[in-house]
């Protein structure tokens, strides 16, 4: 991830949001790779949604953040899963 698209993005969240604040992810994911995305927000619940044809999996997951750097550290986690696209 591009450090100046990284602080553009942060910026653009303390813009928008009031810290802590609830934060909603959403990823596609090649199927198969649901469970590693699952695994970055081990105690909260997630949804699923397999895509037309069942290639993908999008997962979406509602959480209270306490700041902008907190919903980058997950992002960052999110870009090593291979096939990963954030929404």
């Amino acid at each position: 991830m591009d450090e100046n698209w990284i602080e553009s993005f942060r910026q653009k969240l303390d813009e928008h949001y009031a810290w802590p604040a609830l934060y909603t992810y959403k990823f596609i994911v090649p199927k198969g790779k649901e469970g590693e995305v699952k695994e970055l927000f081990p105690y909260h619940q997630a949804s699923e949604r397999n895509s037309k044809q069942g290639n993908y999996i999008s997962v979406t997951v509602q959480l209270m953040m306490q700041s902008s750097e907190a919903v980058v550290e997950i992002y960052k986690k999110a870009a090593l899963i291979e096939g990963i696209v954030a929404l």
